[in-house]
C-alpha cells in the first residue's frame, strides 16, 4: 500500500473560494429550462446535457439495477389515508433535526464527483443549502477540498469513506474538526466495491480512461465540455479527490485511484467506537438496513441513523430501506432515524414520514439540478419538492410533521 503522511491539514494552500452569500439576489433559472415542473424533469435535462459516461454515473446503479428500482417502486405500496375538514392555513414544512430547525425534511444527500457533473458542484449545492435552510452532506468521494465547502456553507456535515488505517482515520478527523464541521456521517456500506457495470458499459470508470469514445461524448455536449470541463482545467486544473484522507489524494486520472478506495474490508465495530471517541460533534452512521445494526449503532454512541441501500449502487438485491425503517424505527426509539434512497416526489418524503422517519435525504435529482443549472437549478429543485411536501399536507390534513404517523397509510399490497 502507498505511504501516505498522516497530518491533519491537506498538504497544499487553500483556494479561495467564494463566501456565504445570504444576501445576495436569488439566481434565477435559465428561460430554457422554465417548463421543469417536477425533479424527473431535471433528470431528462441532464440526460441531455451531460456525457452519456458522466449520467451514467450520477444515474446508475449495481448489476441490474433491482435494488434501484425497488427503492422507486415501494412507495407505491402505499396509499394515503386523508383527513378533511381540517383549517391548513397555518401549515409548516419546518422540522427539527439533531437540535438545529430546517425549513424542509428534506436535505442534500452526499453524492461523490459532483463537480465533474456540475462546475464545482459541491460549493454549488452547499451555497443552495444554506440559501434554503436545508442539510448539505458534503461527500468524502468529492473533487472540491472540504475547507472550502464549510466557508460556503458553516452548517454543512462531512460524509467520510474511512481510511482502512487507525491512524489515517484519526488525522481524517483531525482535518475535518479543524476545518469547522459539527455533523460527522460515516458511511459503512462499502466494505468493498460494488459492480457498476452499467457505468462500464456507458464508458465511465474510475480512475477515467481517456479515450476517443469519451472525447466524442465531450465535443457533441459543448455546454458540458465549456462550461464545466475546460473552465475546471482552466481554473483548477486536473480535478483530485481531495477528501477520502487527511491529505490530497490522487488525480482522477490516476491508477492509485483504486487503491486509495480499496483498503476498507476489514473496519469493524471496534472502529466506529474509536470514533465515537475521538468525535466531538454530532456522529450519524448512514448505510444500515438492519435492526441488528441499527441498535448496535446506537449503542455505540451514534446521534442518528441513515437508512439507505446507497442508492441502490452497491449489493444489487438489497432491501429498499423504506421496508425495514419501522423495524429500525423500533429498534432505536431513542435515536432519529433518517431515510435515503429513491425519494423523488413530496409524497414520498411524506410517507417516509409517517413511517418513522425524523427526515429524508435525496441525492441524484439535486445533482441533475446542479448540472443543467447551477446554483439556480439546485435552489428551483428545492422550491419544487418543498412546495409538493407542503401541498400534500394540505391535501393530507395536517398542519405539522410531527403529526404524521401510520394512521395516514394503508399498505396497499402484501407484505413481501
Amino acid at each position: 500500500m502507498q505511504a501516505r503522511s498522516h497530518t491533519a491539514i491537506a498538504d497544499r494552500a487553500p483556494e479561495s473560494p467564494p463566501q456565504p452569500r445570504e444576501n445576495t439576489a436569488r439566481p434565477a433559472l435559465p428561460a430554457r429550462h422554465r417548463g421543469i415542473l417536477s425533479l424527473d424533469d431535471f433528470e431528462a435535462a441532464a440526460r441531455r446535457h451531460l456525457p452519456e459516461p458522466v449520467f451514467a454515473y450520477v444515474a446508475g446503479a449495481a448489476e441490474t439495477n433491482q435494488s434501484f428500482r425497488e427503492n422507486r417502486e415501494v412507495f407505491q405500496h402505499y396509499a394515503f389515508i386523508t383527513r378533511v375538514l381540517v383549517d391548513i392555513s397555518q401549515r409548516t414544512t419546518a422540522t427539527t433535526l439533531m437540535g438545529k430547525r430546517y425549513d424542509a425534511p428534506f436535505g442534500v444527500a452526499p453524492m461523490g464527483l459532483a463537480a465533474l457533473s456540475a462546475y464545482r458542484g459541491d460549493l454549488v449545492l452547499a451555497q443552495a443549502a444554506a440559501r434554503e435552510n436545508v442539510p448539505f452532506v458534503m461527500s468524502g468521494s468529492s473533487l472540491i477540498r472540504l475547507e472550502d465547502v464549510v466557508r460556503v456553507n458553516p452548517d454543512a456535515w462531512f460524509q467520510a469513506y474511512l481510511p482502512g488505517e487507525d491512524g489515517a482515520i484519526r488525522a481524517l478527523l483531525e482535518r475535518v474538526q479543524a476545518a469547522g464541521y459539527r455533523t460527522l456521517v460515516v458511511t459503512v456500506d462499502t466494505a468493498v466495491g460494488a459492480n457498476r457495470e452499467n457505468n462500464v458499459r456507458a464508458g465511465f470508470s474510475i480512475p477515467m480512461r481517456p479515450s476517443l469514445r469519451l472525447a466524442w461524448q465531450g465535443l457533441s455536449h459543448p455546454r458540458w465540455l465549456i462550461g464545466t470541463f475546460l473552465r475546471t482545467l482552466a481554473l483548477h486544473g486536473m480535478p483530485h479527490f481531495e477528501n477520502n484522507y487527511a491529505t490530497r489524494g490522487a488525480p482522477i486520472l490516476s491508477p492509485n485511484v483504486e487503491r486509495d478506495f480499496s483498503d476498507r474490508g476489514h473496519l469493524d465495530w471496534r472502529h466506529f467506537a474509536m470514533i465515537r471517541k475521538l468525535w466531538p460533534g454530532a456522529l450519524v452512521i448512514k448505510g444500515v438496513l438492519s435492526p441488528v445494526d441499527a441498535a448496535s449503532a446506537a449503542q455505540a454512541g451514534a446521534d442518528g441513523i441513515i437508512v439507505s441501500n446507497h442508492g441502490g449502487r452497491q449489493l444489487d438485491g438489497a432491501v429498499a430501506p423504506l421496508r425495514v425503517l419501522p423495524r429500525i424505527v423500533e429498534a432505536c426509539p431513542d435515536v432519529p432515524v433518517m431515510l435515503d434512497s429513491g425519494l423523488r416526489r413530496g409524497s414520498d418524503v411524506l410517507k417516509a414520514m409517517a413511517l418513522g422517519a425524523k427526515f429524508v435525504f435525496v441525492g441524484r435529482p439535486f445533482s441533475f439540478a446542479a448540472a443543467v443549472a447551477g446554483e439556480a437549478g439546485v435552489l428551483k429543485a428545492v422550491e419544487l419538492l418543498r412546495q409538493e411536501v407542503s401541498r400534500n399536507m394540505a391535501l393530507l390534513g395536517i398542519t405539522s410533521l410531527e403529526q404524521l404517523d401510520e394512521s395516514f397509510l394503508v399498505r396497499t399490497t402484501p407484505e413481501a
